[in-house]
C-alpha cells in the first residue's frame, strides 16, 4: 500500500470514533479526514466504517485495519525515538513545483539557496497540473492567480509581476511603432494557444485584438518570448523577462489589470519543518534584495 497517509487517517478514525477527533489528533482539517477515508475505501473496494450520528464505527474490515495500523504506528513511534533530533539540519531532498514560465525568474534564487545549503538536493518540477501537497508530491508550490483555497495548505503572498506589450526592433522597422492603444490593437500579435487562458492579460487580448491578428500561438512561454524577439508580432511579456533583452521596445506600458500574483503554498504538516522554513525565508529575502523580480 503506497498511501500511508490515508491508512494513518483511517487508523485514527477507528481509534477515536469521530472525524473531528481524528482531525484534531492529526492536526488537519476535518475535510481531509473524510477525503482520506473515502479514498481508502474506494481503493480497497470495502467499507471500513459504519457512519452514524455519534461518529464512525469500524466494520470487520476496519477492525483488521486497526490492528495492522496499530502495530505499524508503534513501530513508527520507536523509529521516531531513534532518530529524534536529526530533523534540524537543512539537508536531503527539497521538491519545489511551479509553472514552467517562472524558471528564468526562480532558478537563480534556487542556485543561490543551494550554495548556502549545499547538502540539499533540489527537485524543480514544472507542470500545468497541481501537485498534491497533501500527498507529499512537493514541499513547496509557487502558484499564480487567485489565492489557493485548499484547507490544509498554508498560503503566503510572494510577489506581484507586471506585464507589458513588447516588440522587437525588426518588427517596428517593418510595421511601425504604435503610439496609442487603438493603434496597438491593429498590429500582429503573438499569443497563447489556449483560448481559455487565465493569464491576467488574456481578457484584454480577447476583447481588443481580432483573432485573425494573433498570427503565432503557442503553449510554450519560451516560444512566445522567442517569437516576439524574432519579430513575428507584438506580445505580452513579463517585465522581469523583457529586462534580459534591452533591445525590446515597450509599446504599451503595464496596467493594473495585467498584473499577476504569485503565492507560496505549503502543506501544514511540512510548513514548520526546518528545511521548508529555511527555503521560504531565503526565497523571500532573495527577492527583497537587489535581485530582479
Amino acid at each position: 500500500m503506497d498511501n500511508w497517509d490515508e491508512i494513518r487517517t483511517a487508523f485514527h478514525v477507528a481509534r477515536l470514533g469521530t472525524v473531528s477527533g481524528a482531525a484534531e489528533a492529526l492536526g488537519v482539517h476535518h475535510a481531509t479526514v473524510i477525503r482520506h477515508v473515502d479514498a481508502l475505501e474506494t481503493r480497497l473496494g470495502v467499507k471500513l466504517f459504519q457512519r452514524h450520528a455519534r461518529g464512525y464505527t469500524p466494520t470487520e474490515a476496519g477492525q483488521d485495519l486497526l490492528r495492522v495500523a496499530q502495530a505499524t504506528d508503534d513501530q513508527f513511534g520507536q523509529l521516531a525515538g531513534r532518530i529524534k533530533g536529526r530533523g534540524n539540519a537543512v539537508t536531503g531532498e527539497l521538491v519545489i513545483t511551479t509553472l514552467s514560465g517562472f524558471s528564468e525568474l526562480l532558478v537563480p534564487a534556487l542556485a543561490a539557496f543551494q550554495t548556502t545549503y549545499p547538502d540539499v538536493i533540489l527537485r524543480y518540477l514544472t507542470s500545468s497540473r497541481l501537485f498534491r501537497l497533501e500527498y507529499g508530491e512537493a514541499h513547496v508550490a509557487i502558484r499564480a492567480g487567485s489565492p489557493p483555497q485548499q484547507p490544509d495548505n498554508v498560503v503566503q503572498q510572494f510577489m506581484q509581476l507586471d506585464w507589458s506589450i513588447y516588440a522587437s526592433p525588426d518588427y517596428i522597422a517593418r510595421h511601425g511603432q504604435p503610439e496609442t492603444e487603438s493603434e496597438v490593437t491593429q498590429h500582429r500579435f503573438v499569443g497563447s494557444d489556449d483560448p481559455a487562458s487565465r493569464a491576467p492579460f488574456s481578457k484584454w487580448l480577447r476583447d481588443s485584438v481580432p483573432a485573425r491578428q494573433i498570427v503565432f500561438r503557442s503553449g510554450d512561454d519560451l516560444a512566445v518570448k522567442q517569437a516576439v524577439l524574432s519579430g513575428i508580432g507584438l506580445g505580452f511579456l513579463r517585465r522581469d523577462l523583457a529586462a534580459h533583452n534591452p533591445e525590446l521596445i515597450e509599446v504599451h506600458p503595464a496596467i493594473a489589470d495585467w498584473q499577476s500574483r504569485l503565492w507560496l503554498v505549503t502543506h501544514m504538516d511540512l510548513h514548520r519543518t526546518t528545511k521548508v522554513q529555511a527555503f521560504l525565508t531565503f526565497l523571500k529575502d532573495w527577492f527583497k534584495m537587489d535581485h530582479p523580480a
